[in-house]
């Protein structure tokens, strides 16, 4: 659980100091197995398979540029074997809009040699997550920035 919770304070550090050119992305990078993945919902901004620690810094990249600060409220970890389920309960703030999001998401990780082989986000409510962020949801299943005059 050591792994995951560092990873997680990184990534809450990384999110609110700003992203790429003013986060120190080592504090994530130093807990990701050479072969990890994640798969983000493709309905977000952010969405898809991201692949190896180059992927996860653009990924965290692309989220940044959403996002200006993640903090976690409650976490909690359940672990059998090398497969741990995380419950995050966090609040989120977006750049374009301003809006705060506080929200859920359920992550299921594999963890290999003690590094994260493996993450899968499933998010309580993606439209929320859309909404905050000033985006709406095409036909296509992908997000697209949100250009009405009433928001």
């Amino acid at each position: 659980m050591r792994t995951l919770k560092d990873f997680f304070a990184a990534e809450a550090a990384y999110v609110t100091a700003g992203g790429p050119g003013k986060a120190d992305f080592s504090g994530m990078a130093a807990h990701l197995h050479p072969d990890v993945v994640m798969y983000q919902a493709g309905s977000l901004p952010y969405g898809g398979e991201w692949t190896g620690p180059a992927g996860i810094e653009s990924f965290m990249a692309a989220m940044s540029e959403e996002w200006t600060s993640l903090e976690f409220l409650e976490q909690r970890f359940a672990a059998d074997g090398p497969t741990v389920a995380v419950y995050n309960r966090g609040m989120l703030r977006a750049r374009a809009t301003g809006r705060a999001l506080k929200t859920s998401v359920m992550q299921w990780f594999t963890l290999e040699n003690g590094l994260i082989r493996e993450m899968r986000p499933f998010y309580l409510d993606t439209a929320a997550v859309l909404d905050a962020l000033g985006h709406r949801l095409h036909a296509s299943g992908r997000a697209a920035q949100d250009r009405r005059s009433d928001i």
